[in-house]
């Protein structure tokens, strides 16, 4: 389904540019738009996120645990946009978006399963992430009505349903509640009559370890660091 859903998004995002590059052409719409010293938008999005795992020295020596996989799925953001325009080049923005139904999990295949346990078992870890990032935009000349642009920042993520804090249990993966991010991508700007429409998409990688690791936990002395990484497509819209 997530392949489907990538070749999906691949193909409508292909369809638009093309529409949206073809009206471009015809004439010079917002032409004071760039005179602006900031403005505000709308920003909605697609996000995949992931685990990059490292293994703890107890997986080596204990054969409980005979291997443990990574995986994700997709979540839907929807957030507001700010941006200060500081010259022809360069703009500072911030996009602080809520970022929804997505879950990340582990498949275990286990050795020796307790009783209410099967060989291969599937931990989720659900997230609901507020992410405020401090973005630097490096638009290139506009073309008529169609421009490209780059962007990298840093920003600071809080995952609202961190389970950090909840009693042990034998079934936990413990994830602390904040972490910091590295994050870089490009985008087109399609001047409209009213709005500008920008496709976006974005690579953010976690610097810090989320694991709240705990020894006693089956499931959490195994792996050592997990650091978060998503891809993020979005669409802007800026009045």
């Amino acid at each position: 389904m997530l392949y489907l859903l990538r070749k999906q998004v691949i193909v409508l995002l292909f369809f638009l540019l093309s529409a949206l590059f073809a009206h471009a052409q015809k004439e010079q719409n917002r032409p004071d738009h760039d005179n602006l010293p900031y403005y505000f938008g709308l920003t909605f999005g697609y996000s995949n996120m992931n685990l990059h795992t490292t293994k703890a020295p107890r997986f080596l020596k204990y054969d409980s645990v005979l291997s443990v996989e990574p995986g994700s799925s997709g979540g839907f953001a929807a957030g507001l946009l700010a941006t200060l325009h500081l010259n022809s080049r360069f703009e500072l923005r911030t996009a602080p978006q809520l970022i929804v139904g997505g879950a990340k999990y582990f498949t275990y295949s286990l050795k020796y399963p307790n009783a209410n346990e099967t060989q291969i078992e599937k931990k989720t870890l659900p997230s609901t992430i507020f992410t405020l990032p401090l973005q630097i935009k490096f638009n290139s000349d506009r073309i008529d009505n169609f421009r490209v642009y780059m962007l990298a920042g840093i920003t600071y993520d809080i995952d609202l349903a961190s389970n950090s804090n909840e009693r042990n249990a034998e079934d936990l993966i413990k994830l602390k509640k904040n972490d910091y991010a590295i994050e870089g991508g490009v985008g087109f700007n399609f001047f409209l009559r009213f709005v500008t429409l920008s496709p976006e998409i974005k690579i953010h990688n976690g610097l810090t370890n989320i694991h709240d690791r705990d020894s006693d936990l089956k499931f959490s002395n195994v792996l050592n660091q997990l650091k978060s990484r998503m891809i993020i497509f979005s669409i802007n819209i800026e009045p």
